[in-house]
């Protein structure tokens, strides 16, 4: 099997600090001058680990530097770089990696959705793309649900276990300069081929009315249970800011909200931010989150700013999820992904769970690791 690896060293940068991507100039300097800690080359070779212990040997055509082959140099894969061309870290090292490589069979990607687009017009007819999940958002339907899935997922093609059958996926994104300013605009790119297997993930849904009358009364309920010391951090997403909205207050859309005593202490904070607020309070710290459409995440899309400090410091005790019973209703398998950086926190965090849907009502559900 001809496979190909390419890594976006920046994908995904900006979650952490609030910046919603990575995307438009200045974004990858800003969030580094706020501290944030590139990501994808880290969950490229968590991947590649998986499948190097499982197939070693395996033959990886791959890009140079940053861009693959230093992310995976001490692992037991066989690597044939491409011919050796500038990396400046932008779209045409992207088009040009994925034109060195010539004919694949498969490409496997470290990225997020915008590079995914860069890619598409370049890729050869009948190639197929896997995505490791290093993107902020990561729309798209060719993503694994984890590095860790990705590794096993390629494995079992390497290996024969699992034909390479591939099926069409949609390429999804969004305006980054809209998505900043609270507006969600998801638009096709494209379809392109990709693995068929259970471990990846759907494009996200489209945004839709979400039960809204029964999440207000959800909200409502949670805001009359927040004691006067609670602090209350309010995730991403229509559903959590139902919270927010029973008190009277404007919620950041695509951010995270600090409560205390029925009253905003912080908005659109970063990762940073978040964790010093917890480790400052003495009290009681409840975790409210929404549910990611059609995909089903929890944790690992859109929300890298709630670190393992402040899940942790919540627990499953206080970790509230509020989301509509039709979007519940629409996930294929019913289960709530978890795709964290801290995999003894994730498998923590499995089991079952209560997900408010209204007031007085909650379905329970399954939360798994990806």
């Amino acid at each position: 099997m001809r496979i190909g690896a390419l890594v976006n060293p920046v994908a995904g940068l900006g979650g952490t600090v609030a910046l919603k991507g990575t995307d438009g100039p200045g974004t990858v300097a800003e969030a580094l001058a706020m501290g944030a800690v590139p990501q994808a080359g880290i969950r490229f070779t968590q991947a590649m680990a998986v499948l190097a212990a499982a197939c070693p040997g395996t033959t990886l055509r791959i890009a140079p530097g940053a861009l693959g082959a230093d992310h995976v140099a001490d692992l037991r894969l066989t690597l044939d770089a491409v011919t050796p061309f500038r990396l400046a870290g932008t779209a045409r090292d992207t088009r040009a990696a994925v034109q060195a490589m010539g004919l694949l069979d498969l490409l496997v990607v470290a990225w997020g959705d915008v590079t995914l687009r860069d890619a598409l017009a370049e890729l050869a007819p009948g190639t197929a793309i896997l995505g490791i999940p290093c993107g902020v958002k990561m729309h798209s339907g060719v993503f694994a649900r984890s590095p860790a899935t990705a590794g096993r997922l390629l494995a079992d093609l390497v290996s024969g276990r699992v034909p390479l059958i591939p099926t069409e996926a949609e390429i999804m994104d969004i305006d980054e300069d809209a998505l900043r300013l609270g507006i969600i605009a998801p638009r096709l790119h494209g379809l392109a081929l990709t693995p068929r297997s259970q471990g990846t993930q759907p494009a996200k849904g489209r945004p839709g009315r979400d039960d809204q009358a029964d999440l207000r009364a959800a909200g409502a309920e949670v805001a009359r249970g927040l004691g006067p010391d609670t602090l209350a951090v309010i995730g991403p997403g229509r559903s959590a800011a139902a919270v927010m909205h029973a008190l009277g207050l404007e919620a950041t859309l695509l951010g995270v909200d600090v409560l205390r005593g029925g009253c905003v202490i912080g908005r659109d904070l970063t990762g940073p931010a978040l964790d010093a607020l917890v480790a400052g309070h003495a009290g009681a710290v409840v975790l409210v989150m929404g549910v990611t459409g059609g995909q089903g995440f929890l944790f690992g899309r859109g929300n890298q700013q709630i670190g393992p400090a402040v899940i942790s410091r919540a627990a499953r005790a206080g970790l509230i999820v509020l989301a509509g019973e039709d979007k519940l209703a629409a996930l294929v398998p019913p289960v709530l992904w978890i795709d964290l950086p801290d995999e003894k926190l994730a498998l923590a965090l499995e089991g079952y769970l209560r997900v408010r849907t209204g007031a007085g009502r909650s379905t329970l559900m399954r939360l798994c690791v990806g």
